[in-house]
């Protein structure tokens, strides 16, 4: 795929961390467990994790996640994306 600036790049890992990323899968987000049950792009966010508990749900920033041991299937692309953001 083509991405010649920023923009075109973090809209390049959205689409292969949501095509790679297998959801749900469950992780912890201060002390609670949480299903992450999809990954979103919304503008002016960046690349978030969609986390449920119980009846609430929140978005936090994928490279804000943290990931279970073992991680699920397609998790190097969240790597990968921290990497290309300055954060590994």
């Amino acid at each position: 795929m083509d991405a010649y600036d920023d923009d075109e790049q973090l809209s390049g890992f959205h689409v292969m961390i949501g095509d790679s990323l297998a959801v749900p899968f469950e992780t912890t987000v201060l002390g609670l467990q949480v299903t992450v049950t999809a990954i979103d792009f919304p503008l002016g966010s960046g690349i978030v994790a969609i986390c449920r508990h119980g009846d609430h749900e929140q978005a936090i920033g994928i490279l804000d996640l943290p990931l279970p041991d073992p991680p699920p299937t397609g998790a190097e692309w969240i790597h990968a994306f921290r990497r290309w953001a300055g954060l590994a």
